[in-house]
């Protein structure tokens, strides 16, 4: 009697947040699913670790905050997963005619808030005009945000529904550097703003590619808050696996694929463990760039990652030279030289080959919203973790020397948040085995080797603006389709993927599901 393999109506490609909300909908929707992931354990770049083993202490290594993930997603799926509100948004410590202050910037418009801002510029206006733009994109992300999970739209319908003419042109028309040099006067306000337009992404701030960065680090659920995951990143990973095995998902680990064919019927996949799959459709929930690879077509033109990552668990959080308490803050995100003038230079230096000086910085502590990733008795002795983001690090100034250049980038970034700390971070950091210090760092390179993001690409490739341009064809598209009839993209790299958010491993969902 000759065995038939079994076909599954959908096979996934990596196990992170999106192959799996993607497997989730389809086994939902009564397709059987089979999703192989090479490592193994899921989550890809969202999982979570304990890095420091003397200490029980489990930190989400790679990604860290949640604010893309819509409420639609968490319904639809039954996502027990809860994400916790910031009182402090950011807190940028700076050095003005000798005196140590900060520019605190809190969730929600509030006294100190306008006070920071006056001590920083001298008069209200400044206060007054950050309110109005983050008044503006705020109500865009109340309209834009449902578009998301639906089939793309064309830019010029999009633009007339979403009723905004002028802030759409703003973000979407002209470069956002542009925009900023136009409605803010200061420099550090400035690069504040400029921040969220340059988090993985190594570009000036007149290149367009910002200002699709800054759309989706502000237009997340609607708010553009960002939320710290009750638990660590892994929460989310383990509800997503719990969910996944009740709707019956076939789920093999170690399961690197090395081949793809596709043809009329469907399509067939080899893992490096010498078996095969067959399904009428396949999900890419890993980067396109490797599906490219697999089936011998150009990989797509893209930036190189460009951020260093790096964790640590301290006996107490360091006192700054500003006064401030550091529970304030340490509780949003931390800017460390990151002024306008600082952001552009160090484009330059990194763009010219060098770790630039200094080094523009963002940290957060995520134990003062959520101690429950720490064991009890780290919390009753006071210990937090820091996670620190290291900006314009691209990948190309790690291949000469990869080790010897991720330690000068590291001695960098210590010294350049050290500038604001009146206890160097050294001096905190918890002790581990042979004399170390509970550090970890992860260059561009390391990003690639250990969770195979294109040369440490955190969005896979560059992001798209999640609108179709005018001149495109009438066929309704959800971002993830290929020049392959059978196969979809459903990871950061589809149009609409980037940020721990779902939403590529939904639309592609969608896709499936709307052809069938």
């Amino acid at each position: 009697m000759i065995h038939h393999p079994k076909k599954y109506d959908v096979i996934i490609v990596g196990g992170g947040h999106n192959g799996l909300v993607a497997a989730n909908y389809l086994a939902k929707a009564g397709k059987s699913v089979l999703l192989l992931e090479a490592q193994n354990q899921l989550g890809g770049a969202t999982t979570s670790a304990k890095p420091f083993p003397e200490y029980e202490a489990n930190l989400s290594r790679y990604a860290y905050l949640v604010s893309l993930l819509p409420d639609q997603i968490v319904t639809d799926l039954g996502i027990k997963f809860k994400t916790l509100d910031r009182a402090v948004a950011s807190y940028t410590p700076y050095r003005r005619d000798g005196v140590e202050d900060g520019l605190l910037v809190s969730t929600h418009w509030d006294r100190p808030t306008a006070e920071s801002f006056r001590r920083l510029t001298g008069s209200n206006r400044e206060g007054e005009e950050w309110i109005k733009f983050y008044g503006e994109i705020a109500e865009l992300a109340r309209r834009f945000a449902p578009t998301m999970l639906q089939p793309l739209k064309r830019a010029a319908a999009l633009k007339s529904e979403m009723g905004l003419p002028e802030v759409w042109r703003n973000l979407m028309e002209i470069p956002i550097g542009h925009v900023i040099r136009d409605r803010f006067s200061d420099d550090i306000v400035r690069g504040v703003v400029l921040t969220d337009a340059l988090i993985g992404t190594f570009v000036s701030a007149d290149d367009m590619q910002a200002n699709r960065c800054f759309l989706y680090h502000l237009i997340g659920n609607g708010d553009g808050l960002w939320r710290v995951p009750q638990g660590g990143m892994g929460a989310l990973v383990r509800e997503l696996h719990r969910i996944a095995m009740a709707q019956g998902v076939e789920i093999k680990m170690q399961s690197r694929i090395c081949s793809l064919e596709s043809g009329p019927m469907g399509v067939r996949v080899g893992t490096e463990s010498g078996t095969y799959h067959t399904a009428k459709d396949l999900l890419f929930a890993a980067a396109p760039q490797f599906l490219a690879d697999l089936i011998g077509k150009p990989a797509p033109q893209s930036l190189e990652g460009a951020q260093m990552k790096i964790n640590m668990l301290v006996r107490r959080l360091p006192r700054l030279k500003s006064g401030i308490d550091p529970s304030i803050a340490f509780a949003g995100t931390f800017h460390i030289n990151e002024s306008y003038s600082q952001l552009e230079a160090a484009y330059l230096a990194a763009s010219n080959g060098e770790i630039p000086r200094p080094l523009p910085l963002e940290m957060y502590c995520h134990t003062l919203a959520d101690p429950t990733i720490l064991s009890a008795d780290l919390i009753e002795k006071g210990y937090h973790t820091l996670t620190l983001f290291g900006l314009h690090t691209p990948a190309k100034l790690f291949d000469a020397d990869p080790e010897g250049t991720k330690a000068l980038a590291t001695e960098q970034a210590l010294s350049s948040l050290n500038s604001y700390l009146l206890d160097p971070i050294e001096s905190v950091l918890a002790p581990c085995q042979e004399n170390s210090l509970a550090i970890e760092v992860k260059s561009p390179l390391d990003l690639e080797k250990d969770i195979s993001l294109p040369r440490g690409n955190i969005f896979h490739r560059d992001l798209d603006f999640p609108f179709l341009d005018d001149d495109a064809d009438g066929r309704t598209l959800w971002g993830a389709e290929t020049d392959d009839a059978h196969i979809y993209l459903a990871g950061a790299g589809a149009r609409r993927g980037g940020g721990v958010s779902g939403i590529a491993g939904h639309n592609a969902a969608m896709a499936i599901l709307a052809k069938s």
